[in-house]
C-alpha cells in the first residue's frame, strides 16, 4: 500500500541567529524565528569558546511551496557549530518549488553539518547556500543529498533538485557551483553524471591557506563504501561523496572533519551530542 504523502498548507519559516564573543565564551547574543524553525538551547559539549546549536524544524519535511531561510553570523573571535537532529526531508510537490536559502556571515568560525537530505520521487527542491567570509574567518560545511527513498524502494523518476553553494572571502568570490538533478534523467545513469549512485555530497572547507600536507592527510580517508575525491583551490578545500549509502556518507564527512577540524579551527574534534543519539 503506498504511504499518504503530506497534505499541508506551505509554510514560510525563517531563523536568524547572531554568535558573538563575551570573555572567553561564545554566546547566542541574539535569535529571531518567523515560522516552524527554531534552534534549541546552545550546548557547551567542549568548553565555552563553541556554541553548539540544533537547528529545528518541527513539521519534519519541506513540501512544494514551502520558504525555509536559515542565517547565521559569527562575530570576529567567537566560534559556532550548527547541526540538525535528524535528515531533511522534501516531500513530493504537485507543482510549486520548494526552497531552502542559508546566508551565513563570518568573521569568527561556522561550521554547517547538518543530516542527510531526502529528496523524495516527484519533489521539486531549490536549495542556495551564500557563505560571506572576512578576514582569516573559517567555515567547514557539508551537504549530503540522498535521492529517492531507497530503502523502501522507490527511485528517483521525477521531479527536480536544484542546489547553488557559494563562498565569498572580503567580496571576493572563491566558489560557485550550480548543479541540477532532473528525476528520471540520463544525468542520474550516465558515467559523467551520478553513474546509477543514489546519494551525493560535497564538503567545503574554507581557510586562508589550506597546506599541502593537509591536503594529502584528506586525501589517505576513503569512505567504507562508495567512492570519494578531494581537490583544493585558494582558500577552499573540496571533498566529494558518490555511492549509494547516507550512512557511509556520513562516516566519511565526519572522518575528514576530525583532521581538519584541528588543523583549520585549531580544536579537537568533539563530535555534537546529537550524533550519538
Amino acid at each position: 500500500m503506498r504511504a499518504a504523502e503530506p497534505s499541508v498548507a506551505s509554510w514560510k519559516a525563517e531563523l536568524a541567529l547572531e554568535f558573538r564573543r563575551d570573555g572567553e565564551r561564545t554566546v547566542l547574543a541574539k535569535r529571531r524565528h518567523d515560522g516552524p524553525l527554531v534552534v534549541q538551547k546552545p550546548l557547551y559539549p567542549e568548553g565555552e569558546g563553541v556554541s553548539h546549536c540544533i537547528v529545528v524544524h518541527p513539521p519534519g519535511g519541506i513540501a512544494g511551496g514551502d520558504e525555509l531561510m536559515i542565517s547565521a553570523s559569527v562575530a570576529e573571535g567567537a566560534a559556532a557549530l550548527l547541526t540538525t537532529p535528524g535528515a531533511a526531508k522534501w516531500y513530493r510537490s504537485a507543482g510549486p518549488w520548494a526552497e531552502q536559502r542559508i546566508f551565513f556571515e563570518i568573521a569568527g568560525t561556522l561550521e554547517w553539518v547538518p543530516q542527510e537530505t531526502i529528496v523524495y520521487n516527484g519533489a521539486l527542491a531549490r536549495m542556495q547556500a551564500e557563505i560571506r567570509l572576512s578576514g582569516d574567518a573559517r567555515y567547514l560545511g557539508w551537504e549530503i543529498l540522498c535521492l529517492g527513498r531507497t530503502g523502501s524502494g522507490e527511485r528517483y523518476q521525477a521531479g527536480r533538485s536544484a542546489a547553488a553553494p557559494r563562498v565569498w572571502r572580503d567580496g571576493r568570490l572563491i566558489w560557485n557551483e550550480r548543479g541540477q538533478v532532473g528525476g528520471g534523467s540520463t544525468l542520474l545513469e550516465s558515467a559523467a553524471g551520478l553513474s546509477g549512485r543514489t546519494v551525493c555530497g560535497t564538503l567545503l572547507a574554507a581557510a586562508p591557506i589550506i597546506e599541502n600536507e593537509l591536503l594529502a592527510r584528506c586525501r589517505e580517508v576513503v569512505p567504507e563504501s562508495g567512492e570519494s575525491a578531494v581537490t583544493r583551490l585558494p582558500g577552499v578545500l573540496v571533498a566529494r561523496y558518490l555511492g549509494d549509502s547516507s550512512e557511509a556518507a556520513k562516516t566519511y564527512f565526519r572522518q575528514l572533519w576530525r583532521v581538519l577540524r584541528p588543523a583549520l579551527l585549531g580544536r579537537d574534534a568533539t563530535e555534537p551530542r546529537i550524533w550519538r543519539t
